[in-house]
């Protein structure tokens, strides 16, 4: 049985150390010894899917590369360079595949502390410029499509400012780094309350996330960190509502009724086998949203070549 302790799990002291594993305590850190230029290739999958009773549907899934390079390494810092490419997106509608594929063959830099937890986005501006250049174009590519101008600027919002990019446009950088930083004890459940990016632009959401240590592997130099993580359901079912009302509203249709609208449940789960160097292996976020009988899930997926 668990026990469980009332601690911000992001917030724990820890010292570098020659290993990561320690099998006399049973406990794991996750501290980032990375070299100067050193790269990793990554795939990352995203899959959409709706269950309706017992019936699977698959609305959207692509996958592409990303090459992380370590471009610089101080005694309390990494700055990281991740490079979009190689986009595959099974989806038959053009608008989709051209919407998905925005940001293919753009660079981001990161910067992390010396331990990996991520800092901030290095190079905003530039990430800013790339992305409305390509919304641009494909304004001028779409013009004929009704209303297709709300959705490119609700991608547009995503990019308005530093603050923006890095709470709703890097949500697979942040899921790479999610356990950086922490050392963790088997048998032990870490808990804190989150504050959770609204990409309707209002405050964030507030959120309980559960983190224990899975599994420790010493031969192979691995370990195993699980998080669970549940947003707030009345701030999610009101937030959602209001940005349903202001989308009818803007588009002249009807509005959805606060007495018929159904409650919402948005519960995440995040596993990641991370190595002793501190280069996650794979990392796999399940997002579940619950809606009167029919749960929508989006898998994301990142997995080292």
């Amino acid at each position: 049985m668990k026990k469980t302790i009332i601690l911000f799990w992001m917030l724990f002291i820890v010292v570098k150390m020659e290993a990561q594993i320690n099998m006399n305590d049973s406990t794991a850190q996750v501290i980032a010894y990375w070299n100067l230029n050193e790269k990793q290739t990554y795939q990352v999958t995203t899959e959409k899917y709706k269950i309706v009773d017992s019936d699977t549907t698959v609305t959207e899934y692509f996958k592409y590369l990303v090459d992380i390079t370590v471009k610089d390494s101080t005694s309390n810092s990494y700055t990281v360079d991740w490079f979009y490419h190689a986009y595959e997106i099974n989806e038959e509608n053009e608008l989709l595949k051209k919407l998905s594929t925005l940001v293919e063959d753009m660079t981001i830099t990161i910067r992390t502390d010396e331990t990996g937890v991520l800092q901030e986005v290095v190079n905003w501006k530039d990430i800013q410029a790339f992305v409305f250049k390509a919304t641009q174009m494909l304004r001028e590519e779409t013009m004929d499509i009704p209303n297709i101008d709300k959705v490119i600027t609700q991608i547009e919002n995503m990019y308005t400012s530093k603050e923006s990019i890095e709470a709703a446009a890097i949500r697979e950088i942040q899921l790479f780094h999610t356990f950086h930083g922490a050392k963790y004890k088997m048998n032990l459940e870490y808990n804190s309350p989150l504050k959770i990016a609204n990409l309707y632009g209002d405050e964030p959401f507030d959120a309980d996330a559960i983190v224990w240590l899975d599994e420790i592997n010493p031969d192979d130099n691995n370990f195993i960190l699980r998080m669970n993580l549940v947003v707030n359901s009345e701030q999610l079912t009101k937030t959602t509502f209001n940005y349903l009302t202001d989308i009818a509203k803007k588009m002249n249709t009807p509005a959805p009724k606060w007495e018929e609208f159904p409650q919402l449940k948005n519960e995440t789960f995040t596993a990641s086998r991370i190595h002793g160097s501190g280069w996650p292996i794979y990392c796999i976020e399940t997002k579940e949203i619950f809606v009167e009988g029919q749960t929508n899930i989006e898998e994301t997926i990142i997995e080292i070549q």
